[in-house]
């Protein structure tokens, strides 16, 4: 719609849409209202839709997720999290242990984190794991370390939802919840996190194409929450030297299909602490939002990951390096 459009004429257009058998859905954004009518072509009346006073442009969307395409929305997406913004231009860099494990474990890799320049803290109180007997995090107790932390360094968190049941919990807890590459399909959870306001990142599955993740995370859009971010983190191919193999190609080509940022998780994409450094970089050149990087106190000690986790004076060298290649792009 023009910006300049009556509600009397968006409430005209939206009785015309609905006539035909049109399932509509309004937003408003930068002061004008965006109208999304899905449904069959030939039940909606052949009208020339940019005939209607007040509407600026039509477009026909053919893919299958709507509401995240660049269709819908040409510019790309900001997503405030906790006072930080991811996309926009700016490079985010969360970071922090795989899973929280103690509160001195936490509590020295946020310190790090934080005085080498993340932004966002990472750490996880439930973690889907392959065997059922691996640790399975601290469950709420992990969040209530995590919001301490979040009280005393200043760096809002993100933690991963694994149940829909615990969908409102963690999300009355944490800055960004998140969903993992093993829940990516998980429609039920998909459409929980969609109804709640927190922002969201879905990590992309280890065997999922990126238009099936641009669909799932479709199912969050519709439900309501627009606030996604995107997560490349690598997919499973025949290479055994890694734990999986990290699409960069992605980045670009999630870009252009949708406005959501999208970042990159180094870490689980290589599974090889000798691998974390290049790979940001790569994402960086790239043109990624951000990345999501394991640092964790002790990494031998580690209970999930350590092998993949960097040590608190390797994360500092590595954004001393993404400060230095930021400023060459």
């Amino acid at each position: 719609m023009s910006p300049s459009a009556a509600p009397g004429q968006l409430e005209r257009l939206l009785e015309n849409l609905r006539s035909g058998g049109a399932q509509v859905e309004v937003s408003v954004q930068a002061g004008r209202a965006l109208v999304l009518a899905a449904g069959d072509p030939g039940a909606v009346p052949p009208l020339s839709w940019e005939a209607f006073p007040g509407v600026e442009r039509a477009l026909s969307l053919t893919t299958p997720f709507r509401f995240v395409s660049r269709d819908y929305q040409p510019g790309r997406s900001v997503v405030e999290v906790g006072g930080v913004s991811i996309g926009g231009g700016g490079f985010t860099v969360i970071a922090g242990p795989c899973a929280v494990e103690s509160r001195e474990q936490l509590f020295a890799a946020a310190e790090a984190v934080q005085a080498a320049g993340a932004a966002i803290l990472r750490g996880d109180a439930f973690k889907p794991r392959t065997s059922p007997y691996s640790f399975q995090g601290l469950g709420h107790a992990g969040l209530e370390l995590l919001m301490e932390a979040r009280e005393r360094f200043g760096l809002p968190f993100v933690a991963e939802v694994v149940d829909p049941r615990e969908v409102e919990t963690v999300a009355g807890c944490a800055d960004l919840i998140r969903i993992g590459s093993r829940n990516m399909s998980n429609f039920t959870l998909l459409a929980e996190a969609g109804r709640q306001p927190r922002p969201v990142m879905l990590k992309r599955g280890f065997t999922a194409t990126i238009e099936e993740w641009l669909d799932a995370a479709e199912y969050i859009y519709k439900e309501g929450n627009s606030h996604i971010v995107l997560c490349e983190r690598g997919i499973r191919t025949f290479e055994p030297q890694t734990r999986n193999t990290l699409d960069i190609s992605a980045v670009p080509l999630a870009q252009s299909l949708s406005h959501l940022p999208v970042m990159v998780d180094p870490s689980h994409s290589a599974g090889r602490r000798d691998l974390v450094a290049p790979l940001t970089l790569a994402a960086l050149a790239v043109g990624a939002d951000g990345v999501m990087v394991d640092v964790h106190p002790a990494p031998e000690t580690a209970l999930v990951d350590g092998a993949q986790a960097l040590l608190p004076a390797d994360f500092a060298a590595l954004m001393d390096r993404v400060r230095s290649l930021a400023a060459a792009l």
